[in-house]
C-alpha cells in the first residue's frame, strides 16, 4: 500500500474542470488531475427529487499528507454546495510515476 491516492471529483462544465485542476496542481495540492472530457452522465438525488445531469469527471493523483486541503480547496473552488470527494487508496503502482509524484506535490 502506498500512501497515495486517486481522488473522484464531478464538476457542472469543462471550465469548472480546468479551473479546478488548474488551482489544485498550481498549489501542489495534486500531482496530476486527469479530466474525462467526454461528459460522465450522473443520476442522483437532490432536494427530494431524482435529478440527471452530463458532468465532467476529475481524476485526482495526490497524497495522503495533502488530502485534508485538497478537500478544502475542492469545496471552495466548485460550484455545488455539496461536491463530490471520494478518495481511492492506490495500492501499487510504477515507482518511477510514483517518484515523479511524490516530487510534484
Amino acid at each position: 500500500m502506498t500512501d497515495k491516492y486517486v481522488v473522484l471529483v464531478t464538476c457542472a462544465n469543462a471550465g469548472e474542470a480546468r479551473r479546478i485542476a488548474h488551482a489544485v496542481v498550481e498549489a501542489r495540492l495534486a500531482g496530476c488531475v486527469n479530466i474525462v472530457s467526454a461528459g460522465v452522465t450522473s443520476i442522483y438525488r437532490w432536494e427530494g427529487k431524482v435529478e440527471t445531469s452530463t458532468e465532467r469527471l476529475l481524476l485526482i493523483k495526490t497524497s495522503k499528507k495533502r488530502l485534508a486541503k485538497l478537500q478544502a480547496a475542492v469545496q471552495r473552488l466548485h460550484s455545488y454546495d455539496v461536491p463530490e470527494f471520494i478518495v481511492l487508496p492506490i495500492a501499487a503502482g510504477s515507482r518511477n510515476y510514483l517518484a515523479w509524484l511524490t516530487a510534484n506535490l
